[in-house]
């Protein structure tokens, strides 16, 4: 399948995003983070054994950019709470982005979801109100590039 015939995340999670209080939307993006980290470990499963300690190394990656966004947040789990209920779609179009489509499809998905995610945190950054948040934001960012760049890897290794 051509690169072009697959889901631009930004265009479809954007919309989503844009519904959520500014000052919530790193929060939100966590708990995608945290949908990511399943859907690594399940792709480590189910994929290539050799491929499995890399996929697993992303989703720790996911859940530790979650862990620091949270930790940024004192009510950071009834905030999420109140997202989710206020958002049950972001389930649905979680699992609508990759359903059905090759295991490289998904790959390829994820490694673009993570450069936008990269992007989405430096941009966070920028805006931080103290210096501790932006380096949080910042550390979040590298972190989704070493996941694209792991993806990106793989998926050269199939070409």
């Amino acid at each position: 399948m051509p690169a072009g015939d697959l889901p631009d995340v930004a265009a479809v999670v954007g919309p989503i995003l844009q519904r959520v209080p500014r000052a919530h939307r790193p929060l939100l993006v966590a708990l995608a983070e945290r949908l990511a980290a399943v859907r690594y470990r399940a792709w480590a499963e189910v994929g290539d054994p050799q491929d499995a300690s890399r996929l697993s190394a992303c989703a720790d990656r996911e859940e530790e950019i979650a862990r620091r966004i949270e930790s940024l947040y004192p009510d950071a789990s009834s905030i999420q709470r109140d997202l989710v209920a206020k958002h049950p779609e972001l389930d649905e179009v979680n699992r609508s982005i990759f359903a059905g489509r090759p295991l490289d499809d998904q790959f390829a998905i994820q490694a673009r979801g993570e450069r936008v995610g990269a992007a989405t945190w430096r941009y966070f950054a920028e805006r931080a109100e103290t210096a501790a948040a932006r380096d949080q934001f910042l550390l979040c960012a590298d972190l989704e590039e070493e996941s694209a760049a792991c993806l990106e890897s793989l998926l050269d290794g199939r070409r």
